[in-house]
């Protein structure tokens, strides 16, 4: 479903510019916003989620549920080919890092204690994602992902 359109990730200074410091930290530096102190954990609205660093789909509210966690929760990503995994062991056991694909942002990790179908949870950083609800997907150029929400 991804149209024809370039996702790339700015340069450092770019970055560092059109970020706050926890969206930097957390996309660029691979850090952890606080739970349940982050914007999207409980937004219930229509829309997608896109990298806020390239602009790449990234998770569908449709996919998007309450995990009790504190931050955003997707069962799938809503373009599977714009999100990467990597193997972490950071905190001395291993986890799944979750990135984006053209961004390279650190979104967060994924779990396999998530619902049905999957059995899934990506648990994501709100600070790594834009959100844009259903009434400006066209306006931002991601009309393709309206059918999702009729």
């Amino acid at each position: 479903m991804t149209e024809e359109r370039e996702y790339a990730k700015p340069s450092k200074e770019i970055l560092k510019t059109n970020l706050d410091p926890m969206q930097y930290r957390v996309t660029q530096e691979e850090g952890t916003e606080p739970s349940f102190n982050n914007i999207y954990w409980d937004n219930h609205e229509e829309g997608i989620y896109v990298d806020i660093v390239s602009g790449e789909p990234l998770f569908s509210s449709t996919d998007k549920y309450e995990s009790g966690t504190g931050w955003p929760s997707f069962s799938k990503p809503l373009e599977s080919g714009n999100i990467k995994s990597l193997r972490d062991k950071k905190l001395g056991y291993t986890r799944t890092e979750v990135r984006s694909f053209y961004g390279d942002s650190h979104l967060g990790h994924v779990f396999n204690d998530g619902p049905d179908p999957t059995g899934l949870r990506y648990c994501i950083n709100s600070a790594s994602l834009r959100f844009i609800p259903v009434n400006r997907l066209e306006i931002e150029g991601y009309g393709q992902y309206l059918t999702l929400f009729k």
